[in-house]
């Protein structure tokens, strides 16, 4: 079913298209906020915020076809709200990485996202693992699709540097 016919659905009421709604767009949502954060019950919590947010704000969303952006625009908002409460807080140190085999796979890559400022974190994230296109990581993240391309060039700059340095090469 297209995507904003279910988003009208759910605008008019039908609880059947919220139930898919919310199939459809968890695990995405989950992943995000997941890859932002540094717990997966931090990420759980994010996640329920973000769609009590949805449900409040789901009737007065003006173009059903842009639900994704709105969407990770909830969740970056939720995500920032949570930081800036916890920045007061003095952070845990992290545990050390401890370099196995020179293979790169997903563990390693998500470790190495992990590892990088949230700015470039974020939208790597949006980009390359959500398939957000330039203009809907723009539109989520508030600034023009320049600042992404940019963001987007030293964060995959800072990656790659992050993963020489535990080893991990380009084959």
């Amino acid at each position: 079913m297209d995507e904003a016919l279910l988003v009208v659905r759910c605008q008019l009421g039908e609880r059947d298209a919220l139930a898919e709604l919310v199939r459809r767009w968890h695990t995405p949502l989950w992943n995000y906020l997941r890859r932002m954060v540094n717990t997966a019950e931090l990420a759980d919590d994010l996640t329920q915020e973000t769609w009590v947010a949805v449900l409040r704000g789901l009737p007065r969303l003006k173009e059903a076809e842009r639900f994704a952006p709105w969407l990770f625009t909830i969740a970056r908002r939720s995500l920032l709200n949570r930081l800036r409460e916890d920045y007061r807080v003095p952070p845990e140190p992290e545990p050390p990485v401890v370099a196995g085999d020179p293979v790169l796979d997903r563990v390693e890559l998500l470790a190495g996202l992990a590892g990088l400022p949230l700015l470039e974190r974020e939208v790597l994230v949006l980009f390359h693992l959500h398939d957000l296109s330039l203009a809907d990581c723009a539109a989520v993240l508030d600034v023009p699709a320049g600042t992404v391309k940019s963001r987007l060039f030293r964060a995959r700059g800072m990656l790659r540097a992050r993963l020489a340095e535990k080893g991990f090469h380009r084959g």
